[in-house]
């Protein structure tokens, strides 16, 4: 199915804005259902307000249980399972 060049309207800042076949075809291939409601620029803006609003993440000191070193991890333990240093981490994965 050839696809062509469509003129739309943004939800946020009501210009219209181009979604091209390039983007038309990146989002079928992506599965993507619906088609972009914003323009370029309000969806930047959204996108950069969000990761804003997201803050630091929060990494908790734990002593790795394979080696004893000292290691931080972006995920608070549990205790129920065994947690690594970097190092530790991929040697296992091998």
């Amino acid at each position: 199915m050839e696809m062509q060049d469509k003129t739309l309207v943004c939800k946020d800042c009501g210009v219209e804005f181009i979604f091209s076949e390039a983007e038309q075809e990146f989002y079928a291939e992506k599965g993507f259902q619906n088609e972009p409601a914003r323009c370029p620029s309000c969806r930047r803006a959204r996108k950069q307000a969000t990761n804003e609003n997201r803050g630091e993440r929060q990494y908790y000191t734990v002593n790795c249980s394979a080696c004893g070193v000292e290691t931080q991890v972006p995920f608070k333990p549990t205790g129920v399972r065994p947690v690594y240093c970097r190092d530790c981490y991929q040697k296992n994965q091998n």
